[in-house]
């Protein structure tokens, strides 16, 4: 198998662990929580600096728009990134973070601005708690 068999592979075992060990916890708020997702963000922008040096800052484009498979995840992505800022926009808002600026970094980047995002709420809410 190929990395890019084996890549995406890796990343749904990774999800459906997350999401199961998130399950699992005490809704309690978790110390430093803001790491994770900051990790993931760098990481993944990373990755698709990388991708994008590789195959042309447009490369996404042609597999989105050519097949109905294509429509669908680009579809899923706009749907998922929808959902997730609609959840973190008003927390964020009440933090006094300027949802313009945010809205900016989502649309020109997709997951990486989100995941920065959430990063940023959850530093501000446990500095907030103190």
């Amino acid at each position: 198998m190929t990395y890019l068999e084996i890549g995406p592979l890796v990343a749904a075992l990774a999800l459906v662990t997350f999401m199961a060990v998130t399950a699992a916890k005490p809704s309690r708020m978790i110390k430093s929580a803001w790491v994770f997702p900051a990790g993931l963000s760098a990481a993944f922008l990373a990755f698709s600096l990388w991708t994008v040096m590789k195959e042309g800052l447009l490369g996404f484009w042609p597999g989105h728009s050519e097949t109905l498979w294509g429509n669908q995840v680009w579809f899923d992505l706009l749907l998922a990134i929808g959902i997730g800022y609609s959840f973190v926009a008003p927390r964020a808002k009440a933090l006094g973070m300027n949802l313009y600026l945010w809205m900016v970094l989502i649309l020109s980047s997709g997951c990486i601005g989100l995941l920065a995002m959430v990063s940023r709420y959850l530093f501000l809410k446990e500095k907030a708690a103190g």
